[in-house]
């Protein structure tokens, strides 16, 4: 969590949301990692999450990322919860909830839906308050 919290630093300078994610192997090795980039790129799925996922594939040269783990500093949300059930993770880690549009067990669990033919692991609330900071204090310069 510490490396995703390091790499939502780098989102904020370009006027992104401070949201970190890293995708670890199945050895538990740095697959890839991002950082928000709606703003700075334009790109409306350019959450940190699906980044690196794509990055990941990219990676491994595989799609199915089956075995890895995707450690985000904020609750995903509905758009980067589908990519997590259609890119096979084994888990998912956050820290902070996002009560107005979290998809991974605060307003709507999509990942755990049972409806679904995979439904990866949720760990929440992982470096959770410091997560949380981080957003805040985002905010509260806005």
């Amino acid at each position: 969590m510490r490396l995703a919290l390091a790499e939502a630093d780098a989102a904020a300078p370009a006027g992104d949301v401070p949201v970190g994610a890293v995708v670890l192997g199945p050895d538990g090795s740095v697959l890839a990692r991002a950082h928000n980039e709606r703003e700075a790129t334009g790109d409306p799925t350019a959450h940190a999450e699906v980044l690196a996922l794509r990055r990941a594939a990219a990676a491994t040269g595989e799609w199915r990322l089956t075995g890895c783990t995707l450690v985000v500093t904020l609750e995903p949300c509905v758009m980067c919860a589908g990519a997590l059930v259609q890119s096979r993770v084994e888990r998912v880690v956050f820290g902070a909830l996002d009560e107005k549009a979290g998809a991974t067990g605060s307003l709507w669990d999509l990942v755990r839906d049972r409806r679904l033919n995979h439904r990866p692991e949720v760990v929440q609330g992982v470096l959770g308050e410091e997560c949380a900071e981080q957003l805040t204090a985002f905010f509260r310069t806005r």
